[in-house]
């Protein structure tokens, strides 16, 4: 039989490594501006990221899982960051981020597979393009010698196309299964003694595992920085986060990953030094949540969601934004924040002011179903 010791460094072995932490993808081109895009993957909750504080209809939707705004970092009279991104707010007091709100890609029907599709190939419906908007984008940058290569064990779709690019994963042991965890919950469930000590374990992977995800997230950053920081190596990079799908116990679980998030903001910027005034980082989720909380303290799949925008030339300090209100005759079929900004003008705007590509260009390339909108503000200075 386990003593407590052994049981609770049992339990935390099997369990420590059940979240799948982010990947990075890099590509080399010869540029000397560096740009990184950040995928959210599960749908992000944009109003409790930027969250508009001052909208008089907001906690009235969030109720218990509402931003307080005594706790918020002000970004202006309207927005506010969540109390997790503390280094994210000093890149938007430096003027190094902005934040754009109400914005979404042209997809609807709230289905992660489809809008993932949606939002890495650049189409207007799902299945539309074969190949992602980020390959189409090396072909408009002088090629180097060198092939891409993705440290990711499935080449993301939005690399995937005409330019070949290379993908790398380290081995790792398979992590544990949910039904696995549950097998072992039910068989410890009527021992008094192994039930007990088996809460305590998780309460203590619990802990255990937002630090080594926090420190997996900077170490990540550090990394990417290291290979974006190289006189040979590549210029593009994109980083897959999972996890922002918080249909249950929000509060906590968003803390968490915007926790990691910052960290990897932190680090990246840590390590590329001098290089980080000719990085932009682009950060975009599929779709939005619902404005109001569900019964289980989370969100629901919604449409319109926070993006951003982060770097060295970056012209921040600001939340752009067309706000719709969050009034319920103001909401997306009543119940999501309705989209006032495109998020491939968006991406399109970011990608060719970032790299010093023209915009119109860069737009019929990347997102070949739509037409430029001359609208969207400077993001990044030349």
């Amino acid at each position: 039989m386990f003593n407590r010791r052994q049981f609770l460094g049992y339990s935390l072995g099997i369990t420590g490594s059940m979240f799948l932490g982010p990947r990075m993808t890099l590509a080399s081109v010869d540029t000397d501006r560096r740009f990184v895009f950040i995928i959210q993957r599960g749908a992000a909750d944009g109003l409790n990221t930027v969250v508009p504080y001052a909208d008089p209809s907001y906690s009235t939707l969030r109720g218990a899982i509402a931003i307080d705004p005594a706790e918020s970092l002000k970004l202006d009279g309207m927005f506010a960051l969540h109390p997790a991104l503390t280094r994210t707010a000093e890149f938007y007091g430096e003027g190094e981020a902005l934040f754009v709100h109400a914005v979404a890609s042209p997809y609807r029907n709230r289905s992660h597979f489809d809008g993932q599709n949606v939002l890495e190939t650049g189409g207007t419906k799902p299945n539309q393009l074969r190949d992602g908007w980020l390959n189409r984008l090396l072909p408009l940058l002088p090629q180097s010698k060198e092939e891409a290569i993705a440290f990711a064990p499935v080449l993301p779709l939005a690399l995937r196309g005409t330019v070949a690019v290379n993908t790398y994963s380290p081995s790792k042991l398979p992590e544990p299964t949910e039904e696995l965890l549950m097998r072992v919950a039910a068989m410890y469930d009527r021992d008094a003694q192994l039930h007990a000590l088996w809460a305590e374990a998780l309460e203590v992977r619990e802990v255990a595992v937002a630090i080594e995800e926090r420190e997996e997230a900077a170490n990540l950053g550090t990394m990417a920085a290291g290979f974006l920081t190289t006189e040979s190596g590549p210029r593009i990079a994109m980083i897959e986060t999972s996890g922002w799908d918080t249909h249950a116990g929000q509060k906590g679980r968003l803390k968490n990953q915007l926790t990691k998030l910052d960290a990897l903001f932190g680090s990246l910027r840590d390590g590329l030094g001098d290089v980080w005034s000719k990085t932009t980082v682009l950060v975009a989720t599929e779709f939005g949540r619902t404005a109001a909380v569900n019964g289980s303290g989370g969100t629901d799949h919604g449409t319109a969601s926070a993006a951003m925008v982060l770097g060295g030339s970056v012209s921040g300090g600001r939340v752009v934004a067309d706000w719709p209100g969050l009034k319920p005759a103001a909401l997306y079929e009543g119940r999501d924040l309705t989209p006032t900004l495109d998020l491939n003008v968006l991406i399109a705007k970011a990608t060719a002011e970032g790299l010093g590509l023209d915009p119109e260009l860069t737009m019929r390339t990347l997102f070949p179903q739509q037409v430029f909108d001359k609208s969207l503000p400077v993001l990044v200075s030349a």
